[in-house]
Formats: C-alpha cells, structure tokens, sequence
C-alpha cells in the first residue's frame, strides 16, 4: 500500500471550497471506485483554516499511474487551477511499528 498526504492550501477558503466541489461534483466519489484505490478522504487542520489534507491511499504504484493517466487528472488540475491552490505532497509506505507498536491501541 502507498499512501498520499496531499495538502491543498489557498486563500479565502478556497482549499475548503476545492474539496466541497470534488465532493459534490462526485469526481471524488469516482475516483474512490477506481481499480487499487483504498482511501480517498478530505480533512481540515484545526491549527490551519487555510489547508485541507486529502488523505490518498492506493494498492500499488500501478495504480496511482493508472489514476494519474485517467481523465480525471484533467478535471482535478482545472479545479486546482479555479482555486489557486498550492501544494504540498508526502508519501508513506507502510513497515512494522517494531517497538512502537507496544503504544497502539487499536479499534
């Protein structure tokens, strides 16, 4: 699995106003049903009104290229484009906690 932190920062809530539209739009609804996609969630930092973090996770590389090749990847830089929003990316590959996993409670 990879996962993707995508923070989408911009002025007068328009990062805020992004993730509403993919939302309501339903491109975000679509993009959750592609092949090897396991995650696709919008969040707000509490510290940080101006930012949204799109939390992305995918199967394999494989499919992340495939959604990059998608049309959709169009109509997302449009709507990044409408909202003049900046970027900041991180990726993440899941390993064993090792010894951390002694302070994890899970559900």
């Amino acid at each position: 699995m990879i996962t993707l932190h995508l923070f989408y920062t911009g002025e007068n809530d328009s990062a805020r106003k992004f993730a509403q539209e993919m939302e309501n739009s339903g491109l975000a609804d679509r993009i959750r049903q592609e092949p090897g996609n396991l995650r696709y969630e919008y969040y707000q930092p509490l510290a940080d009104p101006k930012t949204i973090l799109l939390i992305d996770s995918w199967e394999n590389q494989e499919a992340i290229d495939a959604h990059h090749a998608s049309p959709m990847m169009q109509r997302i830089a449009e709507l990044r484009e409408k909202y003049d929003l900046h970027m900041r990316v991180e990726r993440f590959v899941p390993e064993d906690l090792g010894p951390d996993a002694a302070f994890v409670r899970e559900a």
